[in-house]
């Protein structure tokens, strides 16, 4: 699966697991919040229990206007489902939380047949209709919430390498940054297939330190359609850390600046050099990853400018990107009497290594600009017209310059 394919965006995660580990104390409004209301009473009921469930759906219709491979439009979807538990009110386990959510993709088209990006278009994108289970962990946190401990199928890029700000855009690298996303066999654990896995986490006034070690195949690589939960000999395992430094400023407002390392144990081809029985040599699976975001202007509530950078590397020898980089500006309630909107501009950039331009004969780069803004029409409706300029698509010289408009859907059930 190409690896844009495999790109968590921000915005799927985001949009599921911000149900903290304890939801059910903060119920919603069922009835005005989601398009199916409150069925009953029943979901009220069972939130009073502990028990919430989050219901959405989006929608991309997406032309690629010029440029890139060719002319064309698709329209891809993804549905999905989360059940967040708060043990300790529906049994009386103390700090413990379950969480699951399913997925389901129609349609199994690709826009990136049309641009040729290697970052990719849309974070729902994922080539194939398929439908499968993309996380189901148990988490225990001690008394004081410092310490935590979660287990079960399990995708870092629900806690890792996150950006709150960048949630916004609708390109991959604003969720999982280009140089990770398309490491590995079948990728890291990321959307659209987590793996069997532990996270540790441990968290201090203003700082926290968080691990995580996973299955190092996530899903089956051969077969992208289910849920797929194997962990075959020569898999290997995942690892990932990240320290972070959070300050408590005022309601509604974003600072965070964190570094991460990574690293699988199992090893990975170089791009052009083998051994002597013509097998390419093994190099390290490796790299790290700094990130900040802020708010830079803060109005009332949540409204007012927040900004983002990001920057990460991997393994020179062994893979198309050495290393890739965003940044962006995020804006909610720009327009007076539009408060729940948010406006935004990002660029990202996915460099090309040196033996993959050798090898090639490549541009040095592919860097997508992207403009967005997403109308909060109902509180549980969305929509969100996207223009992104891709610049050298696939790092490819044969490639024009490709331009993509397209608008996103977005819904609460």
């Amino acid at each position: 699966m190409p690896y844009f394919a495999r790109c968590s965006a921000t915005l799927i995660a985001a949009s599921l697991l911000a149900i903290p580990a304890h939801a059910s104390e903060d119920c919603t409004n069922w009835q005005t919040d989601t398009l199916s209301g409150d069925w009953s009473g029943l979901r009220s009921e069972w939130c009073d229990k502990g028990i919430s469930i989050a219901l959405t759906h989006k929608s991309d219709l997406l032309s690629n206007l010029s440029g890139g491979i060719d002319k064309g439009s698709v329209w891809l979807m993804n549905s999905e489902a989360a059940i967040d538990v708060d043990l300790d009110k529906l049994a009386g386990w103390s700090g413990t939380s379950a969480f699951v959510q399913f997925h389901a993709q129609h349609g199994g088209d690709s826009i990136n047949k049309y641009t040729g990006s290697y970052a990719g278009v849309s974070n729902i994108e994922t080539g194939t209709s398929t439908s499968q289970f993309y996380q189901a962990w148990l988490q225990k946190n001690s008394a004081d919430d410092a310490l935590s401990l979660l287990g079960g199928l399990y995708a870092v890029d629900s806690e890792f390498y996150v950006t709150e700000s960048s949630g916004l855009f609708l390109q991959p690298p604003y969720g999982m940054s280009t140089e990770l996303a398309q490491t590995g066999r079948n990728g890291p654990p990321i959307f659209p297939t987590g793996a069997l896995g532990i996270r540790l986490r441990y968290s201090m006034e203003n700082l926290y330190l968080q691990g995580a070690l996973t299955d190092g195949v996530p899903g089956d690589p051969d077969n992208a359609h289910g849920t797929h939960i194997r962990l075959d000999s020569g898999d290997g395992t995942f690892a990932i850390a990240e320290l972070a430094y959070v300050p408590q400023g005022e309601a509604g407002t974003i600072s965070k600046t964190a570094i991460g390392l990574w690293r699988y144990t199992t090893r990975a081809d170089d791009l052009s050099e083998t051994d002597a029985q013509g097998q390419p040599l093994q190099r390290a699976d490796l790299g790290a990853y700094i990130l900040a975001e802020r708010t830079l202007f803060a109005e009332s509530g949540e409204q007012g400018l927040s900004g983002f950078v990001r920057f990460g590397v991997a393994n020179k020898d062994a893979y198309q990107s050495d290393w890739s980089g965003s940044a962006g500006l995020n804006y909610p309630g720009l327009f007076e009497g539009r408060n729940d909107d948010s406006a935004g501009i990002a660029i990202s950039t996915s460099h090309a290594s040196a033996k993959y331009r050798q090898l090639n004969a490549s541009d040095s780069h592919e860097t997508v600009i992207e403009f967005t803004y997403r109308a909060q029409l109902q509180s549980w409706l969305a929509v969100q017209p996207d223009l992104q300029y891709v610049i050298n698509p696939n790092m490819d010289p044969a490639l024009e310059n490709a331009w993509v408009a397209g608008m996103r859907v977005e819904m609460v059930f």
